[in-house]
Order: C-alpha cells, then sequence, then structure tokens
C-alpha cells in the first residue's frame, strides 16, 4: 500500500527539463504542426494589442478633429481584425487539439504495448487499477500540456511582448508608473504557486484513495451486500470523500484568493494611470488617446498573467503525470528472450525437468529440486494440496516466470533458449478461472486471428461439446459475450475455453484444475471430449478431483514444493503414500455427500 501512495503522491518538480526532453520527444513527428502554430500564434497573439492602438489614433486623430470618414475607416479596420483574430484562432485551436490528440494517441499506444510486454510478476505486485489510471488519468492530464501548455504558452507570453511593445511606444513614463504594481505582482505569483503545489500533493492522495476504495468495493460488491455492510462500507467512503473535498476546497480556497487580487493590482494600475495620465493631460503633454489606450491595455496586461498562472497549474500537473507514466515505461519486469532465439519448428512435445528450484522472491523457493520427464503424447497428472507449486509448474513451463536454478527443457532445447512467442505457439492452456473478452462467441475462440477458420472453430466446439448450448442461442457464433462473459454460465465458460484450447491444435495441452468449477453432467461431456483432446498431444493435467485423473499415464505428487511420489494411479495406491491418503480423503467425502 505504501508503493501505491507514493506513486500516487509523486509531484516531482514544477518543471523537470529531463521529464520535458522527454515529453517533447513525442511531438518531435509533428514538429512542422508546432512551429506553424508558433507562428499564429505570434500572429493572433498582435490582434489584441493593435484594437487599443487603433483605439488611440480613432480618438486623437478622428474624433478629437471630428473627422467622420476616417472615424469610418478606423471602424472598418477594426472590425476587420476582428473578423481576421477570429479565422486565424480557429485555425490555432483546430492544429493545438490536433497534436495533442495524436500525441496522447502515440503515449497510450506505448503504454499499453509495454504493458503487454510486461512479465507477470509485475502484475503479481501492481494493482490493476493502477495501471488502468495511467492509461486513461494520466495520459487525459497531459492533455492540456500538448493541447493548452507547451505551444499556448507561446500566446500569452507574446501578447505581454505585444502589449509591452506599444506602451513603451507610445509613452515611456507611463509605462512605467503602470508597470509599477509588478513587483507585488511576480511575489503574489511565486506565494500562490507554493501555496497551489502543496493543496495539489493533498488532492492526489485523497484521490487515490478514493479511487482505490471504489474500486476494490465494486468489484466486491456482492460479498458487501451477503454480509450487509452497505453502512459501514457507505460511512467510511463517506470519510474518505470529506477528506477529498476538503483538500479541493482548501485548493480552490487560494485561487479565491489569488485571482480576486490580480483584478486588484489590475485596478490600483488603472487608478495610477488615471492619476499620472490625467495630470499629463491637463498640462497638455498626454493625449486622451493615449491614456484610453493604457487603460485597454492595462486590463489587458493581467489576464496573460492569471493565464500563465493556470498554464503554470498545467505544467506542474502533466510533470506528475508524467513521471508515473515513464515509471511504468522504464519498468524492466521482462521475461528476455535470448540475442540468438532457437526456432522450434513442429515440436513433438517431449517435456524435461532438470533440478529445478524456482522462487517468487529471494530464496522463498516455491518448487525445489523439481526432476521428471514427459514423453510425448503422454498425459501427465499432477497432485498435491494448495500451494504445493501445481499451477507453478505451469507457469515456468509457459515461460510467464524464469526459474531460480535447474533448467527445462522441450524437445531437448532449454526454453530460454527459445523466443516466448515461439514457445507458446504450441501451448494451449485450459484454466480453472476462464476468461472471456467483450466480443461474440467466435472471437473468443479464435481470438480474432484470421487463420482459424469459422469451420475449425465450430469443429472444435463440436469436439468438446460447446456447440449444443451455442446452437441454441439467437446468433450462434456470433452472439454478443459480454465483459467476463456475464451473460454465461460457468459451465458454458469453460466449454468455449476448451474449444478454445483446441482451435490453436496445441502439441502440448495444459488442463489446470478445468473442470473443478463445472456441474456433474457438462463434467461427464468434457471427460469424454478431454479423451479425443488428448490424442496425438502432451498433456499436463491439475486436478484437485482424483478421479478425473485414473487414467492418466503418470501422476506426479507435489508436497510443500517437492515431488514425493511419481508412478500411475494404481502404483500409488499401492504405496499408500499422500496420494493414497488423498484419496481415501476424497473417497470419504464422496460417500458422505452420497448418505446425505
Amino acid at each position: 500500500m505504501s508503493d501505491n501512495k507514493h506513486d500516487d503522491e509523486i509531484l516531482g518538480k514544477a518543471y523537470d527539463s529531463k521529464l520535458m526532453k522527454r515529453l517533447l520527444t513525442y511531438i518531435k513527428p509533428y514538429r512542422k504542426y508546432v512551429i506553424f502554430a508558433i507562428l499564429l500564434n505570434v500572429l493572433v497573439a498582435a490582434f489584441g494589442p493593435v484594437r487599443p492602438y487603433l483605439t488611440k489614433i480613432a480618438i486623437d486623430n478622428y474624433i478629437v478633429n471630428s473627422n467622420y470618414n476616417g472615424l469610418i475607416l478606423i471602424g472598418v479596420i477594426l472590425f476587420a481584425t476582428l473578423i481576421l483574430q477570429a479565422v486565424v484562432q480557429y485555425f490555432l485551436t483546430y492544429y493545438t487539439q490536433y497534436l495533442g490528440q495524436r500525441t496522447l494517441y502515440d503515449i497510450r499506444t506505448q503504454i499499453f504495448e509495454r504493458t503487454q510486454k510486461l512479465a507477470l510478476k509485475f502484475f503479481d505486485r501492481t494493482p490493476i487499477g493502477r495501471i488502468v489510471t495511467r492509461t486513461t488519468n494520466d495520459v487525459e492530464s497531459l492533455s492540456e500540456l500538448f493541447s493548452s501548455g507547451i505551444v499556448m504558452v507561446f500566446s500569452d507570453v507574446f501578447i505581454i511582448l505585444w502589449i509591452l511593445g506599444f506602451m513603451f511606444f507610445m509613452d515611456i513614463p507611463l509605462s512605467l508608473v503602470t508597470l509599477s504594481v509588478l513587483p507585488v505582482l511576480i511575489y503574489g505569483t511565486f506565494l500562490f504557486r507554493k501555496k497551489v503545489r502543496e493543496s495539489y500533493r493533498d488532492v492526489r492522495y485523497h484521490l487515490a484513495r478514493l479511487n482505490s476504495y471504489m474500486q476494490e468495493h465494486v468489484t466486491g460488491m456482492s460479498v458487501v451486500q451477503i454480509f450487509r455492510k452497505e453502512k459501514d462500507e457507505l460511512k467510511k467512503f463517506s470519510g474518505i470523500n470529506a477528506d477529498h473535498r476538503e483538500a479541493n476546497i482548501k485548493s480552490i480556497f487560494y485561487y479565491a484568493i489569488f485571482f480576486p487580487s490580480v483584478e486588484l493590482l489590475s485596478s490600483i494600475a488603472i487608478a495610477l494611470i488615471v492619476w499620472y495620465g490625467g495630470g499629463e493631460i491637463i498640462q497638455s503633454s498626454l493625449t486622451i488617446g493615449v491614456l484610453f489606450a493604457f487603460i485597454q491595455y492595462t486590463e489587458m496586461f493581467f489576464r496573460p498573467i492569471r493565464d500563465l498562472s493556470e498554464k503554470y497549474n498545467i505544467l506542474q500537473t502533466s510533470m506528475a503525470s508524467s513521471e508515473r507514466i515513464f515509471k511504468l515505461l522504464d519498468n524492466q519486469t521482462f521475461i528476455n528472450n535470448p540475442e540468438n532465439p532457437i526456432k522450434l519448428n513442429n515440436i513433438k512435445g517431449d517435456i524435461q525437468f532438470k533440478d529445478v528450484w524456482f522462487a517468487y522472491d529471494d530464496e522463498n523457493y516455491v518448487l525445489k529440486n523439481i526432476n521428471f520427464n514427459i514423453n510425448p503424447g503422454e498425459t501427465v497428472a499432477i497432485v498435491g494440496h494448495t500451494g504445493a507449486g501445481k499451477s507453478t509448474l505451469i507457469n515456468i513451463l509457459t515461460r510467464f516466470y524464469d526459474i531460480n536454478k535447474g533448467s527445462v527443457l522441450v524437445d531437448g532445447i532449454d526454453i530460454r533458449k527459445v523466443d516466448k512467442r515461439d514457445l507458446r505457439k504450441f501451448i494451449s492452456i485450459v484454466l480453472q478461472d476462464v476468461y472471456l473478452f467483450s466480443g461474440t462467441i467466435e472471437s473468443n475462440i479464435n481470438m480474432d486471428n484470421a487463420a482459424i477458420s469459422r469451420e475449425r472453430i465450430v469443429e472444435a466446439a463440436r469436439i468438446v461439446g460447446a456447440d449444443r448450448f451455442i446452437s441454441n442461442l439467437s446468433n450462434n457464433y456470433l452472439e454478443e459475450v459480454k465483459e467476463r462473459g456475464a451473460t454465461l454460465s460457468v459451465g458454458q465458460k469453460q466449454l468455449i475455453s476448451f474449444a478454445r484450447a483446441l482451435a490453436y491444435d496445441p502439441k502440448i495441452l495444459i488442463l489446470d484444475e478445468a473442470t473443478s468449477s463445472i456441474d456433474t453432467e457438462t463434467e461427464q461431456l468434457i471427460q469424454n471430449a478431454i479423451e479425443k483432446l488428448l490424442v496425438g498431444r502432451t498433456a499436463i493435467v491439475i486436478a484437485h478431483r482424483l478421479s478425473t485423473i485414473q487414467n492418466a499415464d503418470k501422476i506426479i505428487v507435489l508436497h510443500k514444493g517437492e515431488i514425493r511420489e511419481i508412478g500411475n494411479h494404481q502404483e500409488l495406491l499401492a504405496k499408500r503414500g499422500i496420494y493414497y491418503k488423498l484419496y481415501q480423503l476424497q473417497y470419504k467425502d464422496q460417500e458422505l455427500v452420497g448418505s446425505k
């Protein structure tokens, strides 16, 4: 939990040159759009400051001299600048948003691509919610940086420069009087940034707590409801929600102080202009048009100052989000492929474990000195108590994890010398907890693999008996499957999983507690199908029900990570060891159930 908190509290610097340099690499492919947007920024920034100057000309040259025709001309020019500004602003907004969305698309794609390459060890210790947040919230936080920050900050800077240029061009002393409030504004902005930075950390932390609590309790809603904990959980959630609310209110408080303060300084600057400029007009050393223009410029000058404060907040948010994103992108939890992998061709399915030791963490070994052979076409069952290391053997064979010591061979080749994808091409797994994706029955069987035809899908479903319920669906194989197969029964999902495994025609078939969640009728159906599935294939069956593996060629008994017995069903019963005890225990359970 501390790691989660640390990640979500990452604040870093308000500006980090290394992070910004990495972020700018995503803009590089679209640099022509950036250059074009900056040029448009220079142009659009000039349209605002040019209007007060035109107003000054209108007053001093035409209104004072009662020149009606000249006033009409100035009016036309002002209207034309407004139209031109609107057109330029349209293209500027379009290209900056286009740039932002293309950049976000690239970042999201890279995150998803990277996530797919990470080893299962990473997912064992990383909450799913955090990974999803990186792809959604954190990437979205960069949206404003790319579309409104990096490029649009030029607009605010250029507006200030244009205003200062016009002001000093018209009257230097009045410009200095107007800018006399600037030191107070700079100090206030610095103080505002510091306070907002602190409150932002609190908001992020409480938002992370809120998201985590919400995700956990929505996922476990059935448990909450069955134990009637709704009121208790609501009370806890209300407390977390209140903390988040207070953190946001505190943040808003600083904004509520800062922006009126900027308005106050703007009003003071205008008062100074009226006081000093009015005196100059009385002494005939300043025109009314210049005074009027300066009042307009002062109102315009403080607007980009406020915007730049907002840009600072965007920058700070983006730096924190980018740091979390790059932490994920830089994660090196991989199962590495060899530099020169050995190519696996049409394998026979011979499997050997030689002196294998494995630990998920440090040297807390889950498997110890594992040695066994599986001949091509053999069906081998692995049994043992919960936590004995049965599923770990499968994770090692498929190279979801790499072993600490020893070697695992397929057809005499060490699997660490083979490309992971090449190895997995010959292996299919049916798990106890079947995972189905949103889509159709067909897409869940062939996993959108165009090489697997509809005929092959139907044949696979027919062999395992899944076609019985599929043919009764309104859309048959095109029937929509909801998330995680919510509209299907456990047995139906399991049958689809069997059809999926068979459709890929594996040389090695792994059944990991594949029938433990199925009713008796469906189990009998699958047991008949398994006999057909196993023909010509090497099969590893992890079973809880010992009655389902009595015909296995070989049974391996694991106990506390070690192989304690190997033999067929009759041989192991004759030994009267661990397998015998397990069998007797289940047999007695079945007798008790039958007597009831």
